[in-house]
């Protein structure tokens, strides 16, 4: 069975950083596994990493797909799956990594969706629901239709309710139904960072985004909006969102750092909780160890054939 390491954890954790220490160390490619690296001129605000941090390791699986177009996880599925295909054909180490629990699920997991194009006008009448009735409202004709899917989402998740209405609205099928799980094709080494003091982490991402505003993050959303208009996937991104509402007028500067900030955190908090269901990760604490000491334990396992054989 082909071998693959999965680098998993919530974000601001230095994923990207020990994956491209992990590529040179043990002659290993990059995919990327973050729903809004795919997006091109989506930079500061989706931390892209830039020539100097990839230091030369191949990245796959970022800029593939314009901001005004919706990327869907069977287009990823199918697309990082065939970009393993090629590691694996020039004898390097697929190394999955970043945040989007549902690519890595669908990825190497046996996740199976259906790939429907998108319907914008069914979309957009949903967005409307939720706007004009509320969140609760979308998420009940959820419920009702497909109660099994929505137990799984928030009704925050409009983008995946959304999702999931527009397939059974499509095929007839309700969600639950389309979506099948399979045996993977993989033997995955699944490796998780986290910190074991939560406000170790949460300082890392508050000064991210501090550090996000300096590089030109209100910049940058201006010319993505410029450049493609107030799209779905600009409106959605975390940043990206709060920066667009600040332009609008609706609150200073400070307070959408402040939101951003804080929105993050919940978001990490949403990543933990997606990863820790998977028994299978081995964890590795970035305020215990430094990120060479991180490297080295995890390429010594890989090379080892610590519980991958």
């Amino acid at each position: 069975m082909k071998k693959l390491i999965a680098l998993v954890g919530p974000t601001a954790s230095g994923k990207t950083e020990i994956a491209v220490k992990l590529a040179e160390l043990l002659g290993g490619e990059v995919i990327s596994a973050d729903s809004r690296l795919v997006y091109r001129d989506f930079n500061i605000g989706a931390a892209k990493p830039d020539n100097q941090e990839k230091r030369g390791i191949p990245h796959h699986m970022i800029d593939v797909e314009d901001p005004k177009n919706t990327y869907t996880v069977g287009r990823y599925k199918k697309e990082a799956g065939k970009a393993i295909e090629k590691i694996l054909e020039r004898n390097k180490i697929p190394i999955i990594t970043g945040g989007t629990g549902f690519y890595i699920k669908a990825l190497l997991e046996g996740l199976d969706i259906p790939e429907i194009d998108p319907d914008e006008d069914f979309r957009r009448k949903m967005r409307e629901i939720a706007e004009k009735e509320g969140k609760e409202a979308l998420h009940k004709i959820l419920e009702n239709s497909d109660p099994v899917i929505a137990k799984k989402l928030h009704p925050n998740d409009i983008f995946r309710i959304i999702r999931a209405l527009e397939v059974q609205h499509i095929t007839g099928c309700p969600m639950s139904k389309a979506q099948t799980i399979s045996n993977s094709k993989y033997k995955v080494f699944y490796v998780g960072l986290n910190a074991l003091d939560r406000e170790f982490l949460y300082d890392r991402i508050n000064k991210r985004v501090l550090n996000m505003i300096e590089k030109g993050l209100v910049e940058e959303v201006e010319a993505l909006i410029l450049k493609y208009g107030r799209t779905v996937s600009i409106l959605k991104t975390l940043g990206y969102k709060e920066i667009c509402e600040r332009l609008e007028g609706l609150y200073s500067l400070d307070e959408a750092v402040e939101k951003i900030q804080q929105k993050t955190r919940n978001f990490a908090k949403r990543q933990l909780t997606w990863f820790r269901a998977n028994k299978d990760i081995h964890w590795f604490y970035i305020d215990r160890n430094s990120q060479d000491e991180i490297c080295e334990s995890i390429a010594k396992k890989w090379i080892d054939g610590y519980n991958i054989a």
